[in-house]
C-alpha cells in the first residue's frame, strides 16, 4: 500500500501546485499531505484510491476557506464568498468576487463538476446540487460564526455545538466519501445523509471536540471566532484546564451515543458507518494529546505520515 499511496500523494501535490493556492494566497497553509492522512484513515483500502483523492482535495479546500473565514475574509467578502456557493453561478462569481477568492471558489467549483462528471459517467446519477448544497451548509455555519466573533456574541456550549458539528466540515468530508465509495448511490442513504440524523451529529461533534482540543489555544491567537472550551469558560466561569477536561468527558460520554446509534443503524450500509467511524477515528489520532496535528504542521502528525508512507513497515 504505501507504493499506491505514494503515487496518489505526488498526483495530489501535482494538483495543489496548479491549484495556486500556495503561490497566490500567500494566508493559505499547505495541509496537502495532513488532508492525505485524513483520506487515508478514513478509506485506506486499496480499491478507495477514488475517495482518498476526494477526501484530500475537499479537506484541503475547506482549510483554505476555513483560513478565509477565520482570519483573512472582511465581513463584506465573506457574506459575497457565501452568496457565490449560493448562486454557484461561475461568471457573476468571477465578476464579483476580489481576485483572492476567484482563485478559492474556482478551484472548488472544478472539484465539484469534476466529481459530479464522474458519478454522471460511472453510475449516470446527477448529484450536483447535492454537492453544491453540501458546500453552501457548510459555508452558511462559516457565516454563523462570523456573525458571532463580529458583533461579540458568546454562544453557550450547546448553541455553539449546533453550528460547530457542521462548522467542523466532517459532514461535509463524510457526504463526499460516501459519493466515492458508494456503487450504486442509493437515494434513500443520500437523503438521510442529508437529513443530519443522531448518528452524524454525535458522531461529527467528537471531531469538533478532538479539533477543540487540538487546536482552539492556538486559533484563539491567530483571532479566531471562539470554540468550545472557550464557550464552556464564559458559560460556567471555569478555568481553562477544567474546561478542557470537561469537553475531554463529554467526548467520552458521546463515544457511549455513537456506539449506540450504530447498534440501531438501519439505513446506512455497513461500509459507509465503517467509513464514518473511520473519519472520526483519524480525528482522534490528528489530534492526538491535545495537539493540532492538522493545522500546524511542526507538531502533532509529522512523524506520523513519514512513518505511514516512507519508513519500512517492520515484519
Amino acid at each position: 500500500m504505501q507504493g499506491i499511496y505514494q503515487q496518489e500523494l505526488k498526483e495530489l501535490s501535482s494538483w495543489w501546485k496548479h491549484s495556486g493556492f500556495g503561490e497566490k494566497l500567500s494566508f493559505a497553509r499547505d495541509r496537502l499531505v495532513a488532508s492525505f492522512l485524513w483520506g487515508m484513515g478514513t478509506a485506506w483500502e486499496p480499491q478507495f484510491g477514488y475517495c482518498r483523492s476526494i477526501i484530500t482535495k475537499v479537506i484541503s479546500i475547506l482549510g483554505v476557506i476555513d483560513d478565509i473565514y477565520d482570519v483573512y475574509g472582511t465581513f463584506n467578502e465573506l457574506e459575497l464568498f457565501a452568496d457565490a456557493v449560493d448562486r454557484w453561478e461561475i461568471i457573476k462569481a468571477m465578476k464579483q468576487l476580489p481576485d483572492y477568492m476567484k482563485i478559492c471558489f474556482l478551484a472548488l467549483y472544478n472539484v465539484v463538476h469534476e466529481m459530479t462528471y464522474d458519478i454522471l459517467i460511472e453510475q449516470n446519477s446527477d448529484v450536483l446540487l447535492n454537492i453544491k448544497n453540501s458546500w453552501l451548509g457548510l459555508v452558511q455555519t462559516y457565516m454563523v460564526e462570523t456573525k458571532w466573533y463580529h458583533s461579540g456574541y458568546k454562544p453557550t456550549l450547546e448553541e455553539f455545538m449546533q453550528t460547530a458539528w457542521k462548522s467542523v466540515g466532517a459532514l461535509n468530508v463524510m457526504f463526499h466519501t460516501y459519493l466515492s465509495t458508494a456503487n450504486p448511490i442509493l437515494q434513500k442513504e443520500l437523503e438521510y445523509l442529508e437529513s443530519d440524523p443522531d448518528i452524524l451529529y454525535w458522531s461529527f461533534s467528537l471531531v469538533r471536540l478532538q479539533d477543540d482540543l487540538g487546536t482552539s489555544s492556538d486559533e484563539m491567537k491567530r483571532g479566531d471566532v471562539p470554540k468550545s472550551i472557550q464557550c464552556y469558560m464564559h458559560e460556567s466561569g471555569a478555568s481553562e484546564e477544567v474546561s478542557r477536561q470537561h469537553i475531554s468527558d463529554r467526548a467520552r460520554q458521546i463515544w457511549k451515543k455513537v456506539n449506540g446509534y450504530i447498534a440501531e443503524e438501519s439505513t446506512l450500509s455497513q461500509t459507509t458507518i465503517e467509513l464514518m467511524l473511520n473519519l472520526v477515528r483519524t480525528s482522534h489520532c490528528i489530534y492526538l494529546g491535545g495537539v493540532d496535528g492538522h493545522g500546524i504542521q511542526e507538531l502533532g502528525s509529522k512523524d506520523l505520515p513519514v512513518s505511514l508512507l516512507f519508513e519500512p513497515i517492520p515484519l
